[in-house]
C-alpha cells in the first residue's frame, strides 16, 4: 500500500458521494486505444547526461501546473500551455546549459520568466520560481539521481517524498504532479520503478474534459453551464468531484481493459490536444497542483 493506493481510496469515496458529477459506466467502452506513452525529444530535454535529464524532468514537473493561467501565457504557435513551458525550458537548457540545484535555489521571478519567454508580471512566474526553490531545497547538496535512489525502486515512494517535502507538490487526495514525475523519469529511461503501473491517472483539467466530451463524466446542469461559460471554477467541492470522478472512472476502465491508469492518462491527455476537444471549454481553476 502506498500513496497511489490512498489516491484510489480517496477518489472512490468522493465519486460515491459526488453531487455534481457522475460516471456513465456504459460510456467507458468509448475510450479508444492510442499510442504508448513517450516523451517528445524535441519538446523535452532528453539529450543530456542521465543526471541532467533527471534534474530537467524533476524541475519541469515542479512547475507542471498553471492551467488556470494558461490562457494568459504567450504560447508557441499551435502548442498548449504545457508544451510551451516544457519546450521553452528545454530551449533554455540547450542554449545556456542545464540549471543546477544552486541555480534553482536562487531562482527569481524575472529569471524564470526570461527562461520561459513570459512576462514577469504574470503571477504564475512567481509561483514557478517558488516551486523551483522548493525542489532545490529538497535536492540539497545531492543530485537528482541521488533523490531517485532514495525511493529504492518505488514510484510511489518517490511521489511520497515529493508530496511531503515540497508544499507545491502536496496535492492532497490526488498528488498529480508527484506521481507524474515518477512516470516521466521512467519514460526517459533515467529511473526504474517496480510499481510504476500502480500509479493512478494524473488528475488535471484536461483528462476529465476528454472524459466529459466522450460521455463518461456527466456534470449537473449548474456545473455544466458554469464551465461552458468559461468562468473560473473555484478549488472547492465541484472541482474535486471532477478530478476524483476522472480518477475513479479510469480505475474502472483499467480493471476492464488491463491497461494501467498511467497509460490511459496519456491516451486521454493526447486525445485532448485535438481541435474538437480544444474548442469546447474545460474547467479552469487557478491552482498550483495542475
Amino acid at each position: 500500500m502506498g500513496l497511489s493506493d490512498d489516491v484510489r481510496r480517496h477518489c472512490a469515496e468522493v465519486a460515491a458521494h459526488a453531487r455534481s458529477v457522475r460516471i456513465d459506466i456504459d460510456a467507458l467502452s468509448r475510450v479508444e486505444p492510442a499510442e504508448p506513452p513517450a516523451l517528445d525529444p524535441q519538446v523535452h530535454y532528453l539529450e543530456g547526461t542521465p543526471e541532467d535529464v533527471a534534474r530537467y524532468l524533476l524541475a519541469l514537473d515542479a512547475i507542471n501546473f498553471g492551467s488556470g493561467w494558461f490562457p494568459l501565457l504567450d504560447k508557441r504557435p499551435g502548442r498548449s500551455g504545457y508544451f510551451t513551458v516544457a519546450w521553452n525550458m528545454s530551449d533554455d537548457w540547450r542554449a545556456r546549459g542545464p540549471w543546477t540545484a544552486a541555480d534553482m535555489r536562487a531562482m527569481t521571478t524575472e529569471q524564470i520568466a526570461m527562461a520561459l519567454r513570459q512576462r514577469p508580471d504574470l503571477e504564475l512566474m512567481s509561483l514557478f520560481a517558488q516551486a523551483l526553490r522548493e525542489l532545490a531545497h529538497l535536492l540539497g547538496d545531492g543530485g537528482a539521481l541521488d533523490l531517485i535512489a532514495t525511493a529504492q525502486g518505488s514510484a510511489q515512494a518517490l511521489a511520497q517524498t515529493l508530496a511531503t517535502r515540497c508544499a507545491l507538490f502536496a496535492d492532497d487526495g490526488f498528488y498529480k504532479r508527484a506521481q507524474i514525475a515518477a512516470n516521466d523519469l521512467a519514460l526517459a529511461g533515467v529511473a526504474t520503478f517496480a510499481d510504476l503501473d500502480a500509479l493512478t491517472i494524473f488528475a488535471d483539467n484536461l483528462v476529465p474534459h476528454v472524459l466529459r466530451c466522450d460521455g463518461v463524466l456527466i456534470y449537473d446542469d449548474a456545473l455544466a453551464a458554469h464551465i461552458d461559460s468559461g468562468r473560473e471554477l473555484p478549488a472547492a467541492r465541484e472541482e474535486r468531484e471532477i478530478r476524483a470522478c476522472a480518477v475513479h472512472a479510469c480505475e474502472l476502465l483499467a480493471q476492464r481493459t488491463g491497461v494501467p491508469p498511467r497509460v490511459l492518462d496519456v491516451w486521454l491527455w493526447n486525445r485532448g490536444q485535438a481541435p474538437e476537444y480544444k474548442t469546447r471549454p474545460r474547467h479552469r481553476t487557478r491552482t498550483v497542483y495542475y
